[in-house]
């Protein structure tokens, strides 16, 4: 059976978001706990592979990170899921949309006010309708998506939006996957902690537009998870001066395609930073 795009009528029924506010003492009793803060130490396991382009299927307990363009990532799940990060509202030529985007308002190349309305969740990393931070605790069965909100800075370094922006936590096959998104700052000790693990981290390493490189490095040495993909890099040049500030203590991994696989059972010998190409999304790669 084809997974996409008619990917969305298995999981129409009992879908359900938190979009607001925190939620009251008694909805949070229900909540599934998340296993990415609950859980502390590192993963069993942890295994990449690259065997096919995006929509065709994957094995049990897999999962598929293909680099789109700039800050957009497909994150494709093993029993049809799918969400799309910092999503603009093109993907490419295709006629696929996925389940769940996230957004973010920094820049426009990082949200779109007007998202194809077929996506059943959109998820904007800022409050849409007032100054308190938005939480997000989606809980779609196969997978959990939920945000730590972070400040948006000027380029004077003051804050022009508390929690305006989000970190988006994708917990699915077992693994802690984490999008640092349009990150203007260092986590502080409590948005480290509702993190949690992070096995897949995708960084913004511009320099720029976000953290400092340095600081960006602070952030991933602490985060130690075991793949890095880096993003958001505006050229090799950029990228080059990342990984160098990286390789003294992370392995260095370049792929010549936009994807990569991953599942909870082998960990690389040490954190990896694995370097994807970005791609278009294009039906006739299904």
């Amino acid at each position: 059976m084809s997974r996409f795009p008619l990917t969305l009528s298995a999981l129409a029924v009992g879908l359900a978001t938190a979009l607001a506010a925190p939620a009251a003492l008694a909805q949070e009793q229900t909540r599934k706990p998340s296993h990415c803060i609950a859980i502390a130490d590192a993963a069993p396991g942890l295994s990449y592979v690259q065997t096919a382009s995006f929509g065709a299927p994957l094995e049990d307990f897999t999962v598929r990170l293909s680099y789109i363009a700039h800050a957009s990532f497909l994150i494709e799940g093993p029993e049809g899921f799918t969400a799309v990060t910092d999503y603009t509202g093109f993907l490419g030529n295709t006629s696929f949309f996925p389940d769940v985007v996230t957004m973010n308002n920094a820049h426009s190349t990082h949200w779109t006010a007007n998202p194809d309305p077929r996506i059943p969740h959109v998820l904007p990393g800022w409050n849409t309708s007032g100054p308190n931070p938005v939480e997000h605790y989606l809980d779609l069965g196969e997978v959990l998506v939920r945000n730590v909100p972070t400040d948006v800075r000027s380029g004077f370094g003051t804050v022009s939006a508390p929690l305006g922006n989000s970190i988006f936590v994708f917990e699915i096959a077992g693994l802690c996957i984490g999008h640092l998104g349009h990150l203007h700052h260092e986590p502080n000790d409590m948005q480290y902690a509702a993190l949690g693990r992070l096995d897949v981290v995708m960084a913004p390493v511009d320099g720029g537009y976000t953290v400092p490189q340095d600081v960006m490095i602070s952030i991933l040495r602490r985060l130690r998870s075991s793949v890095i993909v880096p993003m958001h890099w505006f050229g090799d040049f950029t990228l080059q001066s990342f990984l160098t500030g990286m390789a003294s203590e992370f392995r260095v991994e370049y792929r010549d395609t936009n994807f990569l696989e991953v599942s909870l059972r082998t960990l690389p010998s040490e954190p990896t930073v694995v370097v994807l190409r970005p791609a278009w999304l294009r039906d006739d790669d299904l």
